[in-house]
């Protein structure tokens, strides 16, 4: 059952977008963070307010202190300085009794009333359109970072003492009290407000109002260089996601119509692109691809050769089984009928030799594909493999003699049965081509990190320009006298894929210091524990 890709781990709903969409999400996300900034300015704006209140109150005790040891002629002036030194406007209202109601209690004293204004709160709907989107800006990142909401401010049409909340909060307390508000122009005011009181009885509210409009200037030159900055950082990441993007959907856009062209089977020689200038993991899948279909092209090629040779085999014993069977009908000498009779059954045999090797051919990459490799130690395997041969009398009248090496010294990793079939077959063309007495010689040695397995005969050998066509399917090549349709021509064609399915090597060379016979000689990688 294939898997899909929430099976491998991918979320579904990614699996549905492409690659260059996941890589400006992920990128973007890393700037959404970053704009995270702006939650920090709103903390840094309340760290600016929280110590101007502390500031503020610090004054307003000074103030309030000055202000209970100074004669009452000198009060106005002194508030006045005060309030022009500290940029505040500073009031006084007088309560001769506690229970006196605040509302019948008017303001006494104000620091403009005898100096120039120290603030000026501006109308927003008279600024000029850059304070307007400034100001929209404030409110829409308000929002988002959820800021605190101050009450709004303004002067009391009336000024009196019921007219500030935060004055009549610091005479219930006896003590100081501040708040912060918002101008109309979205400025923080710093209010503050102490009881003055009198030991004779009564007292004095001195209100501090203050308007901070640096606060404001200060957050917005920090936002606009995070602003600034965020740009920049976006057009930066968005073109480098762009430019990764076409860097790695491109080749794989390309990579996956190739493999769409191969799949459909419309195009005889698909070139797939193995991007050379490539050095990354891309470049080594476009190779891997490319090779991939090459070998593809290069089994199907190998079918195909593969069906038309077997159909060309299989050709020859049915037609003469044809000519057989249909003499036979014809022929009314019991002679003739017997010599028909003995030609159908050696076309039967040859029939079912021919299949049998042919399915033996035909399945031996894909059982191999299959198959669990365990150690095989050669040299028991060849000698068990020429005893059974001997019991049998396979060998006719020839010799075999097997050089058995020491146990343990040539032990491969790989399938011990197609092993066998491998040596089975050498050794059954080396009696096959040998003369009557010939010797062959069977040897499995260890040669650094490959086990060596030589098969050598006293017969005519192998010329040098055959040497590469024996191993090919059909090839048959046969000793004189020996019965026509004995063999396939499949033997040494299997015993090669099966070497070179347990990634060894098989070819054929002369015999050293001989005038005549063969030498077949294979190398498997040796197995090390």
């Amino acid at each position: 059952m294939p898997k899909n890709d929430s099976a491998l781990g991918t979320p579904e709903a990614a699996a549905r977008t492409s690659l260059t969409t996941r890589i400006l999400a992920v990128n973007i996300f890393a700037l959404a963070m970053l704009a995270g900034g702006f939650f920090y300015l709103d903390s840094y704006r309340s760290q600016l307010i929280d110590a101007r209140l502390d500031e503020t109150a610090t004054q307003v005790r000074l103030i309030a202190e000055a202000y209970a040891v100074t004669p009452a002629e000198d009060r106005p002036k002194l508030l006045a300085k005060f309030g022009q030194v500290t940029e505040t406007r500073l009031r006084i209202y007088h309560y001769p009794v506690p229970s006196v109601a605040p509302a019948s209690i008017p303001v006494q004293f104000d620091s403009w009333s005898i100096s120039p204004p120290t603030y000026q709160l501006r109308d927003p709907t008279q600024e000029e359109w850059q304070k307007r989107v400034a100001r929209f800006l404030d409110r829409t990142i308000d929002v988002i970072v959820g800021a605190d909401r101050p009450g709004q401010y303004a002067d009391p049409d009336r000024d009196t003492l019921v007219a500030w909340p935060l004055a009549q909060q610091a005479m219930k307390v006896h003590g100081l009290v501040t708040d912060v508000e918002r101008a109309p122009d979205r400025t923080p005011m710093i209010l503050a407000a102490i009881d003055i009181r009198n030991p004779r009885g009564g007292g004095d509210i001195l209100l501090s109002t203050e308007n901070q409009r640096d606060i404001i200037r200060i957050v917005r030159a920090e936002r606009l260089r995070l602003t600034v900055v965020l740009l920049i950082v976006v057009l930066v990441s968005v073109s480098l996601s762009l430019f990764l993007a076409r860097t790695i959907v491109r080749p794989l856009r390309r990579l996956a119509l190739a493999a769409h062209r191969v799949r459909l089977g419309r195009a005889r020689e698909v070139q797939v692109p193995r991007l050379p200038e490539r050095r990354d993991e891309i470049g080594t899948l476009a190779r891997a691809l490319s090779d991939m279909s090459m070998a593809i092209r290069q089994r199907i090629d190998a079918t195909e050769a593969f069906a038309a040779d077997v159909t060309h085999e299989l050709k020859n014993p049915l037609a003469s089984l044809r000519s057989a069977v249909d003499s036979l009908g014809l022929v009314k000498d019991p002679e003739l009928q017997k010599q028909l009779i003995d030609v159908i059954r050696d076309d039967v045999g040859r029939l079912d030799r021919l299949i049998t090797d042919i399915a033996e051919a035909s399945r031996v990459d894909a059982e191999l594909a299959r198959a669990r490799f365990e150690s095989v130690d050669l040299g028991i395997m060849i000698e068990g493999l020429l005893t059974a041969r001997e019991e049998r009398g396979r060998n006719r009248d020839v010799r075999v003699a097997f050089a058995r090496p020491h146990r343990g010294t040539a032990v491969v990793f790989g399938d011990g049965s197609r092993l066998t079939r491998v040596i089975e077959n050498l050794v059954e063309n080396a009696v096959s081509f040998s003369p009557p007495q010939g010797l062959v010689q069977v040897a499995a040695t260890r040669d650094g990190d490959d086990v060596v397995i030589r098969v050598e005969d006293e017969g005519p050998g192998v010329p040098p320009e055959a040497r590469e066509a024996i191993f090919n399917r059909f090839h048959s090549d046969r000793p004189e006298g020996e019965q026509f349709g004995r063999h396939s021509g499949l033997g040494l064609a299997i015993a090669k894929a099966i070497v070179e399915g347990h990634n060894g090597t098989i070819m054929a060379t002369d015999r050293d210091n001989a005038p005549t016979g063969a030498r077949f000689v294979i190398r498997l990688p040796a197995w090390s524990r």
